[in-house]
């Protein structure tokens, strides 16, 4: 069986059934008629128009395949520069910050000013090995970011204060 392709063909041919002529004359002459009214009327059927109910064209949905590049854009990962030791600048040993640290269980620290509150919290952990319970970060007058790290209450802030030499 044949592809189906795009392109419309016209049947020419007499159809077997329709008469049976004897003379070759006469055959070429129902041909001929046959293809001259195909010809006039074509074969293209005319369909009906669907009927529009939206005012709105909405494009259909074509197939987007992903992305699939012969070669790497880069040839290395990128490293990520913000680790606990650029995260964390220093921790403050104000009057108000040892208040945080016995009342409310809270160390207070300088961080840079382009980590977020959940960077905080992972350089916080891995550097002091406790739980965060919470990051608030505000940005200071002087354009720097402190940040106030509350503990879980199984962590004592004064303990790590003492380890970290706040105390």
């Amino acid at each position: 069986m044949a592809p189906k392709t795009n392109q419309l063909k016209q049947d020419l041919s007499v159809k077997k059934n329709a008469i049976s002529i004897k003379s070759p004359a006469a055959a070429q002459k129902v041909k001929a008629t046959t293809a001259a009214t195909a010809v006039k009327k074509g074969i293209a059927k005319t369909s009906n128009r669907k009927i529009r109910t939206s005012i709105v064209f909405r494009r259909p949905k074509t197939l987007c395949l992903p992305k699939n590049p012969a070669y790497p854009r880069s040839s290395v990962k990128k490293v990520s520069k913000m680790d606990k030791f650029r995260i964390l600048k220093s921790p403050l040993t104000t009057e108000s910050c040892t208040k945080k640290i016995e009342k409310f269980n809270t160390i207070t620290f300088m961080v840079d000013m382009f980590a977020n509150k959940s960077q905080i919290a992972q350089a916080v952990s891995k550097m002091y090995d406790v739980k965060v319970k919470r990051v608030n970060t505000l940005i200071t007058p002087r354009g720097e970011k402190k940040a106030f790290v509350k503990l879980t209450p199984e962590f004592e802030a004064a303990d790590v204060a003492n380890r970290i030499g706040l105390i």
